[in-house]
């Protein structure tokens, strides 16, 4: 099934995130095959992109025949290559470098939910928190996307939630809200062994070396550090960190004096390629596979893990 807006409702210029959920080879093709005719078919759009699993590409490949020219076909291993914070670095680079005017393109999104996007709970939260931030971050955009849902694959459990960050689903739910349910689940309460750093901003070198001491590479060990010095600098003065676990899950949390109190810290794409002041959690969410962020009324705990 296909969800999107009456076709007799005028062309608006902002983002346009639909839903199409199936369960056989048809029903793919019913959903994607008109979208693109659609997109093929929209004034000052590039040719639209579908990134789906290779099995469903080659069957747009067989059902579009002479006509897969004008698609840009892309295997979706390739697009989904990290975490949702690394789709949406990946979503807004190609709108910058693609899209026709005012963001104008059309993309068949199907995420690798038999992989990373599926593996756990925790990292299907994850997911449904990105589905429902895009409708603010590409809001401003005349983007026209449909995220295909394979419940062979994705699953009915993971279908209803993302149902819930879809508009004209008949369940969808205000993106802010849906995160705020999404940070209501506690965290793990940190090991009483954990390392304490002290101080206002954790120092590079005794985050870099502890991470390095529990198992990552020099590399990684630099990056880690990288990331929480720089989420540090954006949270402000600290009461303190706690430094815990082993390569790859190498984990920090900071204690920050106050709240950040912004659903969207650390998704908004920078403007410009070097890190600017402000931009530590993007970087951290660039590099680290959770950041997770809890408010609560004294300030706010802001923990990343590497791996």
């Amino acid at each position: 099934m296909t969800t999107r807006p009456d076709p007799s409702t005028p062309l608006q210029d902002c983002f346009d995130h639909r839903m199409a959920v199936f369960r056989s080879d048809d029903e793919f093709l019913a959903a994607a095959l008109p979208f693109l005719t659609e997109a093929l078919a929209a004034p000052d759009e590039p040719p639209p992109v579908a990134i789906a699993a290779p099995g469903n590409l080659d069957l747009l490949r067989d059902a579009l025949g002479d006509g897969v020219k004008d698609v840009v076909l892309v295997p979706h291993t390739e697009w989904y290559t990290g975490s949702a914070a690394n789709a949406v670095a990946r979503s807004a680079g190609h709108l910058a470098a693609n899209a026709g005017p005012g963001g104008r393109i059309h993309l068949l999104m199907e995420p690798v939910w038999g992989g990373r996007a599926g593996r756990s709970p925790r990292e299907t939260a994850e997911w449904i928190r990105y589905e429902a931030l895009a409708n603010l971050l590409f809001a401003p955009l005349a983007t026209t996307a449909l995220c295909a849902y394979d419940t062979r694959v994705a699953g009915h459990a993971i279908v209803a939630a993302a149902r819930r960050a879809h508009p004209d689903t008949g369940v969808y739910v205000d993106p802010v809200r849906l995160a705020a349910e999404l940070d209501a689940v506690p965290l793990p309460s940190p090991p009483v062994d954990a390392e304490y750093l002290s101080g206002p901003v954790p120092a590079a070198d005794a985050v870099r070396t502890w991470a390095t001491v529990q198992g990552l590479s020099a590399a990684d060990g630099e990056l880690f550090a990288t990331a929480v010095t720089e989420a540090a600098a954006t949270l402000g003065p600290l009461e303190g960190a706690l430094l815990w676990g082993e390569a790859p899950a190498c984990v920090c949390e900071l204690r920050a004096e106050r709240r950040v109190d912004d659903p969207l810290a650390g998704f908004v794409p920078p403007q410009r390629v070097e890190p600017e002041p402000g931009q530590g959690l993007w970087f951290a969410r660039q590099v680290c596979a959770y950041v997770d962020v809890r408010d609560d009324r004294e300030g706010a705990s802001v923990r990343l893990q590497y791996g």
